[in-house]
């Protein structure tokens, strides 16, 4: 197995890349480096800003995730800030937000920074879905309760099959493997 360094603190994020990395040969380790996220509407930016930092820091190559939840309604709320109004108020307080609201598209968009010191690459992730009315499943991980995929008839917290087959996670970690299995190709 090729080892690729993954700076999360988040055990979930962690699991799901390597999820993912088991059918790439690639595995993920954890690295535990507090790092300044930057503010931007574009997680994209967040994360490549992210992996530019923390190797700057470890000077070894190293992936970064960064996550948001838009929903249409709230014109893209709350986006890149989804950690932070996720320990706000929670799925409860986006139910409330959304009380009313007939429009209840969302994506998950996920972005991981690549770097090296030489390349800083960045791969996205998209999960279109509805934000529904009422949480189901077990409150494990963030807004997967309220998140129910386009085609699906069960949240992400109620069928883990459905969220490893169709998340924006998935898609953004298969799209770097592929890419680094490339550039890599002895590995």
């Amino acid at each position: 197995m090729t080892k690729v360094l993954f700076a999360t603190s988040n055990p979930h994020k962690l699991k799901e890349a390597n999820d993912v990395g088991k059918g790439f040969g690639i595995e993920f380790e954890q690295l535990k480096v507090p790092y300044p996220e930057l503010r931007d509407e574009d997680v994209g930016k967040v994360a490549e800003d992210g992996a530019k930092h923390v190797y700057s820091i470890v000077k070894k190559p190293l992936v970064v995730d960064d996550t948001g939840l838009y929903i249409d309604a709230l014109n893209g709320f709350p986006g890149p800030y989804s950690a932070y109004v996720f320990k706000k108020i929670g799925c409860p307080g986006i139910i409330r937000l959304m009380n009313c609201i007939a429009d209840r598209g969302a994506v998950f968009v996920s972005a991981v920074g690549y770097c090296d010191g030489k390349e800083l690459k960045v791969f996205r992730g998209e999960c279109k879905g509805t934000i529904i009315e009422e949480m189901r499943g077990p409150q494990v991980f963030g807004y997967d309760p309220i998140f129910l995929p386009d085609g699906e008839k069960k949240t992400f917290a109620e069928d883990d099959i459905i969220k490893d087959r169709v998340s924006h996670r998935r898609k953004s970690f298969e799209a770097f493997c592929r890419w680094y299995l490339t550039k890599n190709p002895g590995k």
